[in-house]
């Protein structure tokens, strides 16, 4: 048996396969499946210049393809991942928490956690278990008002 290099090509998408197991975000099986591809146009006997136009043109088809309309359909109901300092949250009640480790006064946004600011007087140090409504990002610090009593 002689080497080809389609069996190249099919090395490369098993490492880059195997590369995805330790990501997660698929961008790197998407690279794989192109490389597999690549192995066929080599097994075509296409040249060198060839596979890696053909690499290139099925990266950048099924890259984007993996990223934007596969990932989503593997995460979590309910998480919109990136949208936190868009806005989305404005408006909505949270609880003044305690950070373990040092005290610091802030509210849990998606998991993560945003040090407050009143907006107004600006101060930091409310109790814990007080609700807030969040209203906008300066910086990394939230900026919250106290909320009102919601009627029922």
């Amino acid at each position: 048996m002689d080497w080809n290099p389609a069996y190249t090509w099919l090395a490369i998408a098993l490492l880059l396969g195997l590369a995805e197991l330790t990501s997660g975000a698929l961008l790197l099986l998407a690279l794989g499946v192109a490389a597999a591809l690549t192995a066929a146009l080599a097994a075509l006997g296409l040249s060198l210049s060839w596979q890696l136009l053909g690499m290139g043109v099925f990266s950048g088809l099924l890259a984007p393809l993996a990223i934007m309309v596969i990932r989503p359909r593997f995460s979590p109901k309910g998480v919109a991942y990136g949208t936190t300092g868009t806005g989305v949250e404005q408006g909505r009640d949270f609880t003044v928490l305690a950070r373990d480790f040092d005290d610091a006064r802030g509210i849990k946004i998606n998991g993560d956690f945003y040090r407050i600011r009143l907006a107004g007087n600006g101060d930091t140090d409310l109790p814990v278990g007080t609700r807030v409504t969040f209203k906008t990002f300066d910086g990394t610090t939230a900026v919250v008002t106290l909320a009102t009593a919601k009627e029922q």
